[in-house]
């Protein structure tokens, strides 16, 4: 597998590359070697004066075209948005010709993307068009909390439907290789309820009576040591205490904002069962301060030694 880290630069117009470029410079000389930021070096030169670096970018951006580059921080574009779905769909088809090992995705803006014409609910939904994934989960690894969810950008109303026994099961798996992949031998893992107190034997619905508890079982009939349905309303503090190494959510907020309580500047969005690598930072593109020089550029650090893990395969427990 390439060592080689791909940081695509997200919206021009946010502070994807001030992060990418504040990043780049924090490394030793060694890790730059293996960077390439996918992106437009006007915008990037841009960001690093905003910065006040003094960094040569060029050997390691890879320049793609924006037309009046660079565009007006803070400010929601079409172009900006074409120009970011560009900067990934090159990353990809690098990282599937195996020269990046892992992607590493600076924030977008959804609105942006979806009036450049490319209808995608975010990156993950882009990453699994373009890879031609039947599935991708999104995963948020933090030191002490690990969350995968069963589904993120859809209406609650939808996310209740996906919640099928198969797709549960589905997650429950994705999730069991990927701990395993990083190093742990026998992944304990939880599956929150989707109602309260799970249902309360039907009081409350009976989904997960009826479609989570049964992809517990046929789970744990295939070795994987999943525990559940388990009341949400713990079974985050129980993971987060260390009695779980990771939480199948049933939907987005569920899964976001217990992470995004305890480890909001650290947590990593990872996708998981693509036929690539891709860490992310989690969070957004910040318009109201891009451009000022003022971005913490700390979630990109976790996302790119997250990522450095993965192509080295040397990945340790936690």
């Amino acid at each position: 597998m390439s060592t080689v880290i791909g940081i695509t630069m997200g919206d021009p117009c946010g502070v994807g590359p001030e992060i990418s470029v504040r990043a780049l410079a924090g490394m030793t000389p060694e890790e730059r070697a293996t960077i390439r930021i996918y992106g437009n070096l006007a915008t990037l030169e841009a960001a690093r004066a905003a910065l006040g670096i003094t960094i040569d970018l060029t050997p390691h951006v890879v320049d793609l075209p924006i037309e009046g580059a660079p565009l007006a921080f803070g400010q929601l574009s079409p172009i900006a948005g074409d120009a970011a779905f560009r900067f990934i769909e090159k990353a990809v088809r690098d990282a599937e010709a195996g020269a990046v090992g892992c992607i590493v995705t600076a924030p977008i803006n959804k609105e942006a993307l979806n009036l450049a014409g490319h209808h995608y609910d975010g990156h993950t939904g882009m990453l699994r068009s373009l890879t031609g994934s039947k599935a991708a989960y999104m995963l948020l690894a933090s030191d002490r909390l690990k969350v995968i969810h069963v589904s993120t950008h859809v209406s609650l109303q939808e996310a209740i439907r996906r919640s099928t026994t198969e797709r549960v099961l589905a997650t429950i798996r994705a999730g069991d290789a990927h701990l395993k992949r990083i190093g742990y031998a026998a992944p304990k893992i939880a599956v929150a309820g989707i109602n309260p107190h799970c249902g309360e034997n039907g009081l409350f619905g009976t989904e997960d009576d009826d479609q989570i508890a049964p992809a517990v079982e046929a789970a744990r009939a295939e070795g994987i040591d999943a525990h559940g349905p388990i009341s949400a309303d713990t079974v985050f503090y129980r993971a987060y205490a260390g009695a779980f190494d990771l939480v199948v959510a049933q939907y987005h907020d569920q899964g976001h904002i217990p992470v995004k309580l305890v480890a909001f500047d650290t947590a990593v969005n990872v996708s998981v069962d693509l036929p690539i690598d891709r860490t992310s930072v989690d969070h957004g593109t910040a318009f109201d301060i891009a451009g000022k020089g003022i971005a913490d550029h700390g979630n990109m650090n976790s996302a790119i030694a997250y990522a450095r893990k993965l192509v080295s395969g040397a990945a340790k427990r936690g």
